[in-house]
């Protein structure tokens, strides 16, 4: 049996389970920030899948980060990956804390939340797949209309956080050595485009993306398109309909390193994806293409962006196949051109 950490009342132990994705675990460093300021003492350690660790290691709020293998059936039953869970979950029975906080309210997140061993469990009440019954601690469900910053600063304020304002930092160092994305020229000006996103229906049709970017190059700018390598054939297919030369980086750059193009990017446009959050947490302005999901819930948190969208009576559906997805389809490039002017106009 494992040793047991007993808990030490003058420095409460917090866990706070946010696995994922990118832009979700964005949304909560707001909360994270509130949670330090209620617990100065506390020792905060914060669960995360191990793709989105580089945004936590080393933040100043945090004391601990748990990386865990993200497990799928069709990939990441590995022995490693086994190995690396068994050790994870002998850890997290060996201590015990004061407070365990489900931000995430889904399945796989309860698991964890059943697993630590505390005398208090808080999240949200009615949350996805069952995942509240594991909380002894329920706060009425949450307005789904409301932003995901507001509401988990809400579950803050249960907890005690006073009001303040919204606070985004990171844990990682935007990086970027402009010498190896820029070999063939001086450093100039760049937008970043990053026209990926998980869902097909948030895609917004190569050619829109084409034609913006060839606008971009007219007014002086050096376009830069980035994205994961599963959005290599998409990024490339606007690369090959411009007719101004592009610098196509998808699956070329560490997190880091797309932290860095994004802070020293004259502002952003990008589809409803985690870069457009990670954009925004980095001070970058936005120009966020939005189809069938809510900006009003999931939008770039922050003033000064703009949000690009037609308004459909089907939108938003939140459906990840469409037939007819005429919310991206029918929405121009000459829309998104006049929001990336008034971007421009403001600063």
């Amino acid at each position: 049996m494992p040793k047991i950490t007993t808990v030490n009342p003058s420095r409460p132990r917090i866990l706070l389970i946010k696995l994922s994705s990118l832009g979700d675990v964005i949304h909560a460093l707001p909360f994270l920030e509130a949670l330090r300021e209620t617990f100065p003492q506390g020792r905060i350690t914060w669960l995360v899948e191990r793709a989105f660790s580089p945004l936590l290691m080393g933040h100043p709020a945090l004391d601990q980060v748990w990386a865990v293998p993200r497990l799928r059936l069709t990939q990441g039953w590995s022995a490693a990956n086994l190995g690396e869970l068994g050790r994870l979950l002998r850890r997290l029975r060996s201590q015990e804390f004061d407070l365990v906080i489900d931000l995430q309210g889904l399945l796989k997140s309860a698991v964890w939340a059943a697993l630590a061993r505390s005398p208090r469990k808080a999240g949200y009440d009615k949350t996805r797949e069952g995942s509240y019954l594991v909380l002894n601690e329920r706060l009425e469900p949450y307005d789904p209309e409301a932003h995901a910053v507001k509401r988990y600063l809400n579950l803050a304020h249960y907890l005690g956080a006073p009001p303040a304002l919204p606070r985004f930092r990171l844990g990682l160092t935007p990086d970027v050595d402009p010498a190896r994305f820029f070999p063939d020229s001086a450093p100039q000006e760049f937008v970043v485009l990053h026209p990926g996103a998980r869902w097909a229906t948030k895609l917004w049709p190569a050619g829109s993306w084409a034609q913006l970017a060839d606008w971009l190059s007219r007014q002086g700018f050096r376009v830069v398109i980035t994205g994961s390598a599963a959005d290599r054939q998409l990024t490339e297919e606007i690369s090959a309909r411009m007719h101004e030369p592009a610098l196509n980086l998808a699956g070329e750059t560490s997190l880091a390193e797309l932290a860095g193009l994004l802070k020293k990017a004259r502002f952003a446009i990008t589809a409803d994806t985690g870069p457009m959050h990670l954009a925004a947490a980095l001070g970058t302005k936005v120009v966020a293409v939005f189809g069938p999901t809510a900006p009003w819930r999931t939008g770039p948190f922050g003033a000064g962006h703009e949000i690009v969208r037609l308004e459909l009576e089907c939108s938003p559906c939140f459906k990840r196949q469409c037939p007819a997805p005429r919310c991206l389809s029918e929405l121009s490039w000459e829309t998104a051109r006049a929001a990336c002017e008034k971007i421009l106009s403001s600063h």
